[in-house]
């Protein structure tokens, strides 16, 4: 039976907090972290195959699915960044975290995931992105990334701090509005892995209801919810990995005009 059929027995439930399913050596693993390695080694093997297929002549099915998707990444990264350069040494990172979060996204909408099959009155598979604690680990890696690429092309943490503040941090006006956009900066991690985890829990709990709603019919009733949550799952990979860009691309182009300014106003001078 099927994840809508069982719902529709039983009634809607569903799990919020992920549950132990594993005990490894006194490590406890959890059903999310579980199907999250499940579903990151079908993914390595899947790229790897398409990118061993990719060829100059146009090819159909699933590497067309891929190299569109990547083409997509490439050129979003490309038209963010002044230094076209600078986006090409970043753009493999945000073409991976887009399909990572992507089809973990998809593939947790498959009918075994869930319900389906219990394994210490918890479910045996979870979405790796339905655990906040799986995707403040993918916030946190990304904004690490961010900050480390920001500091390195800013040519130093000076130059990067220096990106929040509009004016002189000498004018009290000025400091307080840079220091507000420190903080703000900061919760860019929370940010990033609660809009992720809710809209995809949400989107679990809706298709439970429907299903449940639905009985017999929990197939029919909880479908056009499920393929919801497919355009959904792709939105939110296109936000995370939009975001992630513009918080580098922001401090970049910030930095590479900073050093033009300086360039032009070295060059006024020695004309003067």
């Amino acid at each position: 039976m099927n994840l809508s059929g069982i719902i529709a027995s039983i009634g809607p439930i569903v799990h919020i907090a992920p549950g132990g399913v594993l005990n490894i050596h006194g490590m406890v693993i959890t059903n999310s972290i579980l199907y999250g390695w499940a579903c990151s080694a079908l993914i390595i093997v899947v790229l790897v195959i398409v990118a061993h297929l990719v060829s100059v002549k146009p090819r159909g099915g699933l590497i067309q699915f891929i190299e569109a998707g990547v083409d997509f990444i490439t050129n979003l990264v490309h038209g963010a960044f002044d230094d076209k350069s600078v986006a090409e040494r970043y753009t493999p990172y945000f073409v991976t975290i887009f399909f990572f979060i992507l089809l973990n996204n998809w593939l947790g909408l498959l009918p075994i995931v869930g319900e389906g099959i219990q394994s210490n009155s918890y479910p045996l598979l979870r979405p790796l992105t339905g655990d906040l604690n799986a995707t403040f680990a993918i916030g946190l890696v990304t904004m690490i990334v961010v900050y480390w690429a920001s500091v390195k092309e800013s040519g130093g943490l000076k130059k990067y701090l220096e990106h929040f503040f509009v004016g002189s941090p000498k004018n009290p006006l000025f400091l307080i509005i840079g220091l507000l956009e420190m903080v703000t900066d900061s919760t860019r991690v929370i940010s990033l892995s609660l809009r992720l985890f809710l809209n995809v829990t949400i989107g679990e709990i809706v298709i439970a209801v429907f299903s449940y709603l639905g009985h017999v019919l929990a197939p029919i009733s909880s479908l056009p919810f499920t393929l919801i949550e497919l355009f959904i799952g792709a939105l939110q990979a296109y936000i995370f990995t939009i975001l992630a860009t513009m918080y580098l691309a922001i401090a970049v182009n910030h930095a590479g005009a900073y050093d033009h300014q300086l360039d032009e106003v070295k060059s006024d001078e020695i004309k003067s």
